[in-house]
């Protein structure tokens, strides 16, 4: 029995709920991993996982098995990339998790720069609006836009900034009241992105003045395109970050309104940041895809 392959093996079905589902994520036959966690039970004479029909379910002795064969395996990983990392060129695999819209729009159109730069580089770019959790999810790099609020056990590194802005449809702006102050989006449909409580109100500053304005509307979302493409069908005034509208402003397909003030979804910032576990400190692949980003984000 290949004892490392094994140890995969059980993790991964612990993990994916399942001897097939775990055959796919590790890319070998479900009868595979049938066979290599069988002979891990049978080696440590003990039940690690229960089977039925439909799914598989970890015993109690197969819980705490797979939490230290899980140390091990990312032990092992962190060796690996140690001596990887000794080199110019980042080598190995690279977990980045990116919010939707700005990994399709900002991230991968230019992916090619990375991964040209570095051919022995495995990248898994990972889409999600949500917030990750980075040894849990055995995330490497996460990026987060707009909030520098991060736990002590992490490492946030500022790489840049965005603006919002708020827009909407010419047609929309036609048929409504005129907006010329912030409180004049009480009469206004707002499309809201679900920022939970802190999206419930819009902040507004100029010339050192602070307004918050308790913001309504009939949609919300956590997605940021389903509400670009609300706007652009005339149906409110949404709050936006300023890669992703900038298009359509610049085409005339929607408005910015009170540009004069600077607008954010509570207190929350325009910083992008990079978040990492804080033994990713010195890994090359962590610098390259840093370095990668920071030349995006300058143009």
């Amino acid at each position: 029995m290949d004892k490392l392959m094994a140890l995969k093996a059980f993790v991964e079905t612990v993990r994916c709920g399942g001897f097939s589902a775990a055959g796919r994520s590790l890319g070998v036959a479900t009868s595979s991993v049938t066979r290599l966690v069988s002979s891990l039970e049978t080696e440590l004479q003990s039940v690690l996982v229960n089977r039925s029909p439909r799914q598989v379910s970890v015993t109690e002795a197969g819980q705490a098995y797979f939490t230290k064969a899980v140390a091990i395996l990312e032990a092992l990983e962190e060796a690996d990339a140690a001596i990887a990392d000794r080199g110019s060129l980042a080598r190995g695999r690279l977990n980045v998790s990116v919010p939707v819209e700005f990994g399709r729009r900002i991230i991968a159109p230019r992916l090619g720069r990375l991964l040209d730069r570095h051919p022995q580089l495995e990248l898994n770019l990972r889409l999600s609006d949500e917030v990750v959790d980075l040894l849990g999810e055995r995330v490497d790099v996460a990026v987060r836009l707009g909030s520098t609020l991060v736990s002590d056990d992490v490492v946030s590194l500022g790489v840049g900034q965005f603006q919002r802005w708020l827009v909407a449809s010419p047609e929309y702006l036609a048929c409504h009241e005129p907006l010329s102050a912030p409180q004049d989006l009480l009469a206004h449909d707002c499309l809201r992105f679900d920022y939970g409580a802190a999206g419930q109100s819009w902040q507004f500053s100029a010339s050192r003045e602070i307004q918050q304005v308790a913001v309504r509307g009939r949609l919300h979302s956590n997605n940021a395109d389903v509400l670009r493409e609300a706007a652009l069908a005339g149906q409110g005034v949404a709050l936006l970050a300023d890669w992703l509208v900038r298009e359509d402003v610049a085409s005339g397909r929607l408005l910015r309104v009170l540009e004069s003030y600077a607008v954010s979804p509570g207190s929350a910032s325009g910083a992008i940041s990079v978040l990492y576990l804080p033994n990713q400190r010195g890994s090359r692949r962590v610098a390259a895809f840093v370095e990668f980003l920071r030349e995006v984000l300058a143009g």
